[in-house]
């Protein structure tokens, strides 16, 4: 390997050593991109009310068991039942998407991919099939545990730390992995979680 590598290498490793320069220059461009990517989201939305409420959900959300809403597997994260779901959602995709980003960006992207690819077709699967589903919260949980992973599989005590943080910010969420309501996919938050462990192994950072 020449000098080159040698330096993008040290580089990729001070990226996420915490506490460095270099970490916190990688945690404030994953910030800065997160709170850039969420206004995408409000703009969709705000589509989605102009062609009448719930058109963009119905043409691109989750359909279960149906091969008319199979393609929701992959739009449906960026769909939302109004508003509120859409504010409810906001905060904690950018705070975990920022964490998540900060361990580089092609880690992040396909990570991404297997989250959204685990929780929708788990959802397209085993959710009801009188329901259509929408929103980033699948990815959201995918997040969580990806960063939770991380902790374990690359000794990052840090990223323990931001994902207890983040529990215990959103501690009472933690409970839509199982089926207490009806309106909420827990399909999706749990397929998502177990997508976000999944990634944290496939594409952890080697040593």
């Amino acid at each position: 390997m020449g000098y080159g590598g040698w330096a993008a290498d040290a580089r990729a490793d001070e990226s996420t050593r915490f506490g460095t320069d270099a970490f916190y220059a990688s945690l404030g461009r994953a910030f800065v991109t997160m709170c850039a990517i969420v206004p995408f989201l409000f703009l969709i939305e705000a589509i989605d009310v102009a062609l009448g409420p719930g058109t963009l959900d119905l043409a691109g959300g989750i359909i279960p068991r149906s091969t008319e809403g199979i393609d929701g597997i992959f739009f449906s994260p960026f769909l939302h039942d109004g508003w509120e779901h859409l504010y409810s959602n906001s905060i904690p995709l950018i705070l975990l998407g920022t964490f998540a980003l900060a361990g580089g960006v092609r880690r992040f992207i396909w990570s991404t991919v297997l989250i959204i690819a685990v929780s929708g077709v788990g959802v397209w699967f085993i959710g009801d099939p009188q329901t259509v589903v929408v929103g980033a919260s699948g990815v959201i949980f995918g997040y969580l545990g990806l960063i939770f992973a991380r902790g374990l599989v690359e000794r990052s005590w840090w990223h323990f730390a931001v994902a207890g943080f983040i529990g215990l910010l959103y501690w009472y969420q933690l409970f839509n992995v199982l089926p207490t309501d009806q309106r909420i996919s827990w399909q999706g938050h749990l397929l998502g979680l177990v997508g976000g462990v999944v990634a944290a192994v496939v594409f952890r950072r080697k040593s």
